[in-house]
Formats: C-alpha cells, structure tokens, sequence
C-alpha cells in the first residue's frame, strides 16, 4: 500500500484550545479508526527501518506505544517503554523535561536497553521535543545510541524537530502540519 500524506493529514483532527486556550491539539486517534491509515502508517515505518542495524525500539509514553508495538512485533526488536514517572515498576532512570503546558519526568528501566544498543524512538508526534529529547537523553546514559527519532506528524513551528537535530539527533515523520 502506498503512503498517502493527504490522507493521513485529513484524519489528523485539530482540537482547538486544548488542553488550554491557544494550543490546536492534533488528534491522531482517527488515524487509528481507519484499518487503511493504520496499515499505512506502520507499512511506511517498516519499510523505512526494515534493514538498518537498530537493535531496539523505544515508545514513549503513551501514544507511541501504539506505533512501538507494531514496529517491535515486524521488525523482530525487543520494544522499550519509556514512561511517565511511577508507572515502570523495577529500577529506573529519570529525567525530568518541560513540555508545551507543564513540566514533566519520564522514565525507563536500567536494564532496558545495553550499551551499543541502536535505538529508535517512536512517538505520534513532534512538538517542541521534549519527550523525545528526555528519552534520548535516558538512551544516551544507558551508553546506547539514538538511530532516528521517528513520528507520525511534526508540528514544526513549535521547534522540536530542529531542537532534535541540534542536538545530532536525526528525525523523520511522515508528515507536518
């Protein structure tokens, strides 16, 4: 199946003012009621990483762990949560990020991910980076390193994939609003 950007993007739903006023929240989760744009999404991302040399697949809490899974289950790699603080119950490595409307912590476990590790990380989205930045960060003290940080939309006038990039940190997305 062949990827269709114009019909992802017409799937993706604005929520305006949410969850405060002056932010349009982009709902994938209509993207996730289409068999069709499910099997594209995940093909797309199959197709993209099927022969690199990543070893492991890290989903950031908690829409990534939609995409992680499939991509875990495909590509036959061991699938890495990172999630927000208290939910992994084994030792764990913090780190705290600031996010559009807050501050937050995210978390994985020590023993998730070996050093020389490759990782890919997966989240929906791409807003001003910061989950994805914290997670890199946990990937980087673990001694393994960052592939790609992938999603399926970037917001790219709220910064976060040029932030990634500063920080050597290669990013792809299939595609932007």
């Amino acid at each position: 199946m062949i990827f269709d950007e114009y019909y992802i993007k017409s799937l993706v739903r604005p929520i305006q003012d949410w969850p405060k006023p002056g932010v349009t929240f982009r709902d994938i989760t209509p993207v996730y009621l289409s068999p069709k744009a499910q099997r594209m999404v995940a093909d797309s991302l199959i197709q993209r990483y099927v022969e690199t040399e990543i070893t492991h697949i890290g989903a950031l809490d908690a829409r990534g762990f939609l995409l992680g899974s499939v991509l875990a289950y495909e590509l036959n790699k061991p699938l890495v949560l990172f999630r927000k603080q208290g939910k992994l119950p084994s030792d764990t490595l913090q780190q705290a990020y600031d996010i559009e409307y807050g501050q937050a912590v995210l978390e994985v476990h020590k023993d998730a991910i070996p050093a020389g590790a490759s990782v890919l990380l997966l989240d929906d989205l791409i807003a001003t980076g910061g989950t994805l930045c914290a997670a890199a960060s946990l990937v980087k003290a673990l001694q393994a390193t960052i592939y790609e940080a992938a999603a399926i939309i970037d917001l790219p006038d709220l910064g976060g994939s040029q932030r990634l990039q500063d920080l050597g940190i290669p990013t792809y997305t299939l595609c932007a609003f």
